[in-house]
């Protein structure tokens, strides 16, 4: 199991981690932010591939914003698996 710390930019969260394993998440905690969104974003995604939530969550916006925060997961996976 591996620990994705990441720090979002743009967004009002101020913090991620991303727990996984063998290709899925098994865990989210997103500090900051919208409580009742993140917390429905972050039990959404358990047992996801990692591919699987790039792919759902990539380019979602907020508002006006040009991301969100489940766009900022989205990178944090996407850095992740580039490393």
């Amino acid at each position: 199991m591996e620990k994705i710390n990441y720090t979002p930019n743009g967004v009002c969260s101020r913090r991620m981690e991303i727990e996984v394993d063998d290709g899925k998440i098994i865990a989210v905690k997103i500090i900051g932010g919208c409580a009742g969104n993140t917390q429905g974003v972050s039990r959404l995604l358990v047992g996801m591939s990692i591919d699987e939530a790039i792919e759902r969550l990539s380019g979602i916006r907020c508002g006006f914003k040009p991301t969100s925060c489940p766009d900022q997961l989205a990178k944090a996976l996407i850095e992740y698996k580039t490393k």
